[in-house]
């Protein structure tokens, strides 16, 4: 792969967030500016130069000035609890020395409470609802430095164990299944499988949680009857487009539906949750569940297999390099690297749009129109945050932000 042309592209992206971001209205980590900055920390690493962390810091005190004056969108995509997991990720990665355990709690009580309202209305959506909040406060649990804070955010998240648990419906002996809305247009309901907004992101952070002996025993439970749910829609067919239907209504036409090949819906990101369920569940026939998914899904390289129109992270080239790209660093399988460096090399023919942004535009598929994207999950911060994995010679962890670390 031409790393040239790459570090290229980078410096590209690099020009254009700078002359853009100012103009940014959210401070998500997914949809914001707390996302952006995350490509400028890390691109200041790569090159080992401070100048493209001092704007990475703009960005993050125009988050918290934003906050000062009245701020008010809470999502973990779009908002507060986005911006916090940024803060307490680069403090994680000793990319700043920010106290946190100071600034970040005055944010607990309005997240706590969209968290509870949240789960009581039945919206558990990670990148819009209850488990963003929970991942959120996770991470706190994770890196705070105080006795008396991790202890709250134990309680927090206790709690979210609990409303998740009431909100699961039961089927058969071991399956939990959990509902949500499928479509804002139509409003009809069913059972999503996606990682975006469905019960992949419930395995993700159950797997998460039960790392933690605080946490291990109220998880499991809920995360082997997710898992189970989620498994029993395989489908039957032989040579499969796609191994699970993006949800389940109880249509017969959605009984063996095609999923794309992306992060947001699909394959790749069940696969990829069974893949670390498997490790803390120590379920050696889940982890070769998950390998299969998966070597389904590195086949999947024809337009037509993909249905990949775009660049993105989201469902687009360098979502699926990033993927493969983690899923190689896990396995050392060669299947897996041919994957990424198919779908990097992918991505970079994607960028010929001249009115894009480093030659990139999102694919907007409901009107059919094309969007230059400054964002971390469709636009050029996510790309660029997947190019320098791909050219790093150390690990990463940002794309925890996307629950595929």
């Amino acid at each position: 792969m031409n790393k040239e042309l790459l570090e290229k592209k980078l410096k590209e992206i690099d020009q254009i967030i700078k002359s853009k971001y100012a103009e940014e209205t959210q401070i998500g980590v997914l949809a914001g500016l707390g996302g952006i900055s995350l490509f400028q920390f890390y691109y200041s690493k790569y090159l080992d130069i401070d100048d493209h962390a001092d704007i990475g810091v703009e960005m993050l005190t125009s988050c918290i000035d934003k906050i000062n004056e009245g701020y008010s969108y809470p999502t973990f995509c779009t908002g507060i609890a986005g911006a916090g997991w940024v803060l307490d990720h680069l403090e994680q990665e000793e990319f700043m020395d920010a106290d946190n355990d100071d600034l970040l709690p005055e944010l607990d009580q309005y997240i706590h409470t969209f968290m509870v309202t949240d789960m009581k209305n039945g919206n558990y959506d990670f990148l819009h609802g209850a488990i963003g909040y929970a991942f959120y406060f996770l991470n706190r649990y994770r890196n705070t430095k105080s006795d008396e804070l991790k202890d709250k955010y134990k309680n927090f998240l206790n709690e979210f164990m609990d409303l998740l648990d009431e909100l699961s419906e039961k089927e058969g002996d071991d399956m939990l299944k959990w509902e949500s809305e499928l479509s804002i247009e139509t409003k009809e309901r069913g059972y999503n499988l996606s990682l975006s907004h469905g019960m992949s992101s419930i395995v993700g952070i159950l797997t998460k949680l039960h790392v933690y002996d605080d946490f291990k025993a109220k998880s499991e439970p809920m995360l082997k009857g997710a898992i189970n749910y989620i498994k029993s829609h395989k489908t039957e067919e032989e040579n499969p487009f796609s191994v699970y239907p993006s949800w389940v209504t109880g249509k017969e036409e959605d009984k063996n539906g095609q999923s794309r090949l992306a992060w947001c819906y699909g394959d790749l990101g069940v696969a990829m949750r069974f893949w670390y369920a498997s490790k803390t569940l120590n379920d050696k026939e889940l982890g070769e569940t998950a390998l299969e998914v998966l070597k389904h899904s590195a086949a999947r390289t024809a337009q037509e297999d993909s249905m990949v129109r775009d660049a993105g992270l989201c469902h687009g080239s360098y979502g699926n390099a990033q993927m493969f790209l983690r899923m190689y660093k896990e396995t050392g399988d060669q299947v897996f690297k041919d994957a990424f460096e198919f779908w990097i090399q992918d991505g970079i023919d994607r960028g010929v749009h001249e009115d894009g942004y480093a030659g990139y535009k999102q694919w907007k598929g409901v009107d059919k129109s094309w969007e230059a994207e400054t964002s971390l999950l469709e636009g050029i911060a996510g790309i660029g945050l997947s190019i320098l994995d791909y050219l790093a010679d150390y690990d990463t962890n940002w794309d925890e932000c996307l629950m595929i670390s």
